[in-house]
């Protein structure tokens, strides 16, 4: 998938569209624009797309309703490419099922960087891996992507916190620190001052700790990281 790819790069500048699209197609890739929301969804009506780079401000719409509605229908690869680089908008853009995010201005060959570590970690999410996770009665489908708790009842994640929780669970009783966590997420270091993943600890935290306020799953390593503290049944499904 990384050496045919199609890429869609959605974005109100023209003059964007064009060095992007001139960028990639040097590089091997099929890439097609669009300037707004709704050329964004009649393309891909019509053809199949593995990437998306999109921006957040677009004349007909907001880009993060759009990334919503994406990772609702698909696990299609998505790089928010925006002018708002503050760590709140970074924040939205991750929560909102975003792989990766790139502040405006940008160089090219990072952002054809990015995209690389990006379509390939994509690829490596469609290879054999395990199923479900289970915890002191939880259940993570892998494949679904549903959390269900000890009771049976379904306990939604937004993909944010899919993608955060499956890091977890796969690397269990083992000190994960910010970096870390960001460099498997999004293939790069924490910046200064960024938050985001201490603001998904804390949601998840909410979600499966019997007391929040003593988490006994996600234990903070002070000065380091973050451990999930319990042991991972990891299994995979039968085939039909």
């Amino acid at each position: 998938m990384t050496d045919n790819a199609h890429i869609l790069v959605v974005d109100d500048d023209a003059d964007i569209c064009e060095l992007v699209e001139a960028a990639l197609t040097r590089e091997g890739y099929k890439v097609t624009t669009a300037n707004n929301t709704s050329e964004m969804r009649q393309v891909m009506a019509r053809t199949p797309i593995n990437l998306v780079v999109l921006d957040i401000m677009l004349p007909d719409g907001n880009g993060l309703d759009e990334m919503r509605r994406l990772s609702a229908q698909s696990d299609i690869c998505v790089i928010i490419l925006s002018g708002k680089g503050e760590p709140v908008e970074r924040i939205l853009g991750l929560e909102s099922g975003a792989d990766d995010y790139l502040a405006k201005p940008f160089h090219v060959h990072e952002l054809i960087a990015r995209i690389r570590s990006v379509l390939r970690r994509g690829q490596n999410r469609e290879a054999s891996n395990p199923s479900t996770a289970e915890f002191c009665g939880w259940t993570l489908n892998l494949e679904s992507r549903e959390l269900t708790a000890p009771d049976g009842k379904p306990v939604p994640l937004t993909t944010g916190e899919f993608n955060l929780m499956h890091i977890l669970v796969t690397h269990p009783r083992r000190v994960l620190s910010r970096d870390q966590i960001m460099e498997f997420l999004h293939n790069r270091t924490a910046e200064p001052f960024d938050r985001s993943i201490d603001v998904q600890i804390g949601r998840l935290r909410r979600k499966i700790e019997p007391d929040p306020g003593t988490p006994t799953i996600i234990k903070t390593v002070r000065g380091t990281g973050y451990l999930f503290a319990q042991e991972v049944k990891l299994s995979t499904l039968p085939g039909p």
